[in-house]
């Protein structure tokens, strides 16, 4: 298992050749290190500055990091991805990614600002162990990689003594997720998983609404993620193809078993595939169910179930499909039953005036309750009462749940404060196992009793290799 790792300081504005001439012994082994990457005799780093380093600057990774490098207390002080540049082109983020792009904005970011002018060089690796190992005065760490490679990267940094940041969904099994929450209890860290809009206003405006009883008692919910999965026609990747420059595709495998590369799988197709990625209910279910944990508070359900229309090969995604889980009466909620739909829309509610869509622009959610419907857009935005007339009459309740200003400052703030964040993993944890389970569901296509304590289907032995990943390549737990 190659650990090509660099650590070179780069100045904003070389071209990729450059980047790699420069670079390039510690690319393969031999670690620069120049004076002024250390910041220099009798550098002191700011009092109350959070010293941040990235695992991962992709596509979302490159979101995350831009959005830290407005907060006036964060330094992001290192980079580790396995992938010297990409192009996201393609994909909703629009923007290259990897390290070299990571690195350029970092040094334009601070180079521009005349408060963080005099900040060291931005460190650069590619591998994230090597990394924790070597930065020693790294605070906190945002992993924004493909999903089967989240747990080996927030372990180290929590075992570590580092607060994380764990893009959504927390990992790839259900398993991972549980000695994730295990670990950050243990540790002591602040947690946060990624999902955006549980830091923002809508979602406690929800779950401050049906706590009011807007719409009494909910008895079913439904949510939603519209977009059929066009790549699970064709069957798994064939041919061989060069390893791009600058890629290291072992660190890219890390624990996944061992196969040739091909560019269906990195940049941005790897969700298609259950090895590396949980499809649009991890992605999406994430932010489009949240609303309904968070005012519900649910927890494990006692069954799930699934039906998909699978494409040419099963170790993809289905075209589209359908999640049930039903959830018990508990603390005074009535039962309730849920669905999710991937690919597909819910029927359309009798309350909604013709002319009107369902809100989120093909994301959201609507809860169904004994006097009322109430829906919201996806990313857990902001709720509305159907019809409008009915929105119209609500008496909108007092504010009752802490505002955080958003998902990144809330994580922030817990980390320099030892509070908690609003998603930390005692919250996150069990919420992305629910929604793991909707994978198990869609890959055995069984009605699965759930033992959720034990993560285990008590009817269905054969769901159990799904729950614990195998790690290869010498990754362990």
């Amino acid at each position: 298992m190659g650990t090509q790792e660099k650590s070179a300081s780069l100045k904003s504005g070389h071209p990729r050749r450059e980047f790699l001439q420069k670079a390039g012994a510690g690319i393969f082994g031999l670690t620069l290190v120049p004076r002024y990457v250390l910041g220099g005799a009798g550098y002191t780093a700011p009092s109350g500055l959070l010293n941040v380093a990235m695992i991962g600057t992709g596509g979302q990774g490159m979101q995350n990091l831009r959005n830290l490098l407005e907060e006036k207390d964060v330094r992001v002080a290192a980079i580790a991805d396995v992938t010297e540049w990409a192009d996201y082109s393609a994909f909703y983020h629009k923007v290259p990614g990897g390290r070299k792009p990571g690195f350029d904005r970092v040094s334009e970011r601070y180079a521009n600002d005349p408060a963080t002018k005099d900040f060291p060089a931005c460190k650069v690796y590619a591998d994230f162990r090597r990394m924790l190992e070597t930065e020693k005065g790294i605070d906190a760490v945002v992993v924004s990689t493909p999903d089967h490679t989240h747990t080996v990267a927030a372990m180290a940094a929590m075992r570590s003594g580092r607060h994380v940041y764990v893009e959504k969904p927390l990992a790839r099994t259900i398993r991972e997720v549980r000695l994730l929450t295990e670990t950050a209890a243990r540790a002591g860290v602040v947690t946060q998983m990624g999902h955006q809009g549980h830091g923002d206003e809508g979602i406690r405006l929800t779950r401050e609404w049906i706590r009011d009883g807007a719409i009494g008692a909910v008895r079913e919910v439904h949510s939603w993620t519209r977009g059929a999965n066009r790549a699970s026609c064709t069957g798994l990747p064939e041919g061989e193809f060069p390893i791009p420059e600058g890629l290291d595709w072992n660190l890219w495998l890390g624990p996944a078993k061992t196969r040739p590369y091909h560019p269906d799988y990195t940049p941005v197709g790897w969700r298609h595939f259950w090895d590396f990625g949980t499809g649009r209910i991890g992605d999406m279910g994430c932010h489009n169910m949240d609303p309904a944990f968070f005012a519900l508070d649910l927890r494990y359900p006692e069954w799930v179930q699934a039906r998909c229309a699978w494409g040419a090969e099963r170790s993809k995604r289905p075209f589209v499909s359908t999640v049930l889980y039903q959830f018990p009466e508990e603390n005074g909620r009535p039962a309730l039953k849920m669905t999710w739909t991937e690919g597909l829309m819910p029927a359309r509610p009798d309350e909604l005036e013709p002319g009107r869509d369902l809100t989120g622009d093909g994301n959201g959610i609507l809860f169904i309750g004994d006097k009322g419907k109430l829906m919201c857009p996806g990313w857990a935005g902001n709720p509305r009462l159907i019809p409008e007339s009915r929105m119209k009459e609500y008496r909108i309740p007092p504010k009752t749940i802490p505002r955080v200003g958003g998902i990144y400052r809330d994580w922030i703030d817990a980390c320099k404060s030892g509070g908690k964040a609003s998603s930390d993993f005692s919250y996150s944890g069990p919420l992305t196992e629910v929604i793991l389970m909707g994978v198990i569901a869609m890959r055995t296509e069984e009605k699965l009793y759930w033992d959720g304590p034990a993560m285990k289907a008590v009817n269905f032995p054969n769901a159990d290799p799904y729950v614990t990943p195998e790690y290869c390549n010498g990754w362990t737990l």
